[in-house]
């Protein structure tokens, strides 16, 4: 699914641009998923993504991949960098923190996407349907039925 055509040095990336590479990537993984499942009204299509790729999406994710012990030290790591990242923007429609966790888990995904962990970064995806389609994400503060 990843498109690396190009070598990029991901240990040289800082949190944000990391961050900014995750973002596309799982963009395109949560839009190939949703129309896969024979989701096509674009309405639909928006208001379901949601669930998947809002910051608060990401916080409830990434405290599940806390609590089920999901990530290796090093993917702790590159998620640190981003949550640490000092970002310029403000965070629109959620609290700062919750923004800042959304952008470590951005990063996370660009480091798999970006240190070419395809296999590692699918898994994780898989992961990630599997608990929003669960409706796990929802009691971790997450969107309501």
């Amino acid at each position: 699914m990843i498109f690396m055509n190009e070598k990029m040095n991901y240990e040289q990336l800082n949190g944000l641009d990391l961050a900014y590479y995750g973002d596309a990537v799982y963009e395109v993984y949560i839009r190939q998923h949703l129309l896969a499942k024979g989701i096509t009204k674009p309405y639909l299509l928006q208001k379901t993504a949601k669930n998947y790729v809002s910051a608060k999406a990401h916080a409830a994710l990434y405290e599940l991949m806390l609590a089920d012990d999901v990530l290796t030290e090093q993917e702790q790591l590159y998620f640190k960098r981003g949550r640490n990242a000092n970002s310029h923007t403000k965070a629109k429609n959620t609290d700062v923190v919750t923004y800042r966790i959304s952008t470590g888990f951005e990063a996370l995904v660009g480091y798999l996407a970006a240190s070419n962990q395809t296999e590692r970064l699918e898994v994780i995806i898989e992961w990630v349907y599997q608990q929003v389609e669960s409706g796990r994400t929802r009691t971790n503060g997450n969107e309501k039925k």
